[in-house]
């Protein structure tokens, strides 16, 4: 490869970058009384929103219906020549359909509407032309018009379905926030990924308890702490009074600065070389905190108590591993 060649390359990429985010750029006048009032309709429905477009524009309408279903604004996607065909079953007079065509008059989509209007649905149209049929017919249009397709052609699909993109990532994210929308919802709509896991799961879910618990009491001999650690395997002990509350931890680190000072192992107590006051999680926070809390402390294990003060678990990094946290 010439580095002429290479240098066309980078200077088409370079080019389409450049009119792409002129595109984008020309939406923050969009935002106007007509995306206003679709976000009133859509906060009003009673339904879903229903999103349909032909070609390119039905597959950026697939990614706008996803997100405002992951965003608390139950959508879904129909396909205008499967609606034709029984698929138009599936819209109610509650819901609320959104319309996708760049020329906003894509025949597949007007065939649809007469039927759209007749059910009494509220049509939104995301066009490119504000004179269209399609823009004409909704009680919203959201202008995703561009001066210029990065294509250098003018053909394909470019420039226009990326703003038709960010137009309805702007509407989900407007909705989102009108909603209250949080984080704990946004989890509960993905609970089978890692955002799912990360969001949702607590430290008591994955926490070792009962017996699996390092601890050992304060009188007990460094030499007793060592073979708790040993057998518990998570590189730490905790260590209790006679009431069963924590009063600190003794860490594989801690090990290391004992031998350091030749403290006999066989006589000394354990609560005169274990840490006190160390860092503990509750049961109730979520795993992500506890892996925040380890990172941040370059730490490999925490004790776990609950809101009482009572010793409830300990957790480390392995646990966080396996539960898909990390």
């Amino acid at each position: 490869m010439t580095t002429e060649t290479s240098h066309k390359f980078r200077e088409s990429a370079l080019r389409a970058i450049e009119i792409e985010l002129e595109a984008i750029q020309a939406l923050t006048d969009r935002i106007d009384d007509h995306f206003v009032r679709a976000c009133e309709v859509i906060m009003a429905c009673k339904g879903r929103v229903v999103v349909t477009g032909m070609g390119k524009s039905g597959h950026i309408g697939n990614k706008i219906a996803a997100t405002l279903a992951s965003t608390g604004t139950p959508s879904f996607f129909v396909h205008p020549g499967e609606a034709s065909h029984g698929d138009l079953g599936m819209i109610t007079s509650q819901d609320v359909v959104l319309g996708i065509s760049n020329s906003g008059n894509t025949s597949e989509v007007l065939t649809i509407l007469p039927l759209i209007k007749r059910m009494g649905a509220p049509l939104i149209s995301m066009t490119g032309n504000e004179n269209s049929t399609l823009a004409r017919e909704a009680v919203a249009n959201l202008d995703v018009s561009v001066a210029l397709e990065a294509c250098p052609l003018g053909l394909a699909p470019t420039s226009s379905t990326t703003a038709t993109l960010v137009m309805g990532d702007a509407l989900a994210v407007a909705l989102l926030e009108a909603r209250g929308f949080s984080t704990e919802d946004f989890a509960l709509s993905h609970p089978g990924g890692s955002l799912g896991r990360k969001l949702l799961l607590r430290v008591s879910e994955i926490m070792h308890t009962g017996d699996r618990i390092p601890r050992v009491q304060e009188d007990t001999p460094l030499s007793g702490a060592l073979l708790e650690i040993s057998r518990k395997g998570l590189g730490m002990t905790t260590v209790i009074n006679a009431g069963g509350d924590l009063v600190g931890v003794f860490t594989d680190g801690d090990l290391r600065r004992t031998l350091d000072r030749s403290v006999d192992i066989h006589n000394t107590p354990i609560a005169e070389v274990m840490t006190r006051n160390g860092r503990i999680i509750h049961d109730d926070q979520l795993a992500a905190e506890a892996l925040n809390m380890m990172e941040e402390l370059k730490i490999n294990a925490l004790p776990v108590i609950a809101r009482d003060g009572k010793l409830t678990g300990a957790i480390n990094m392995h646990d966080l591993l396996r539960a898909g946290v990390i």
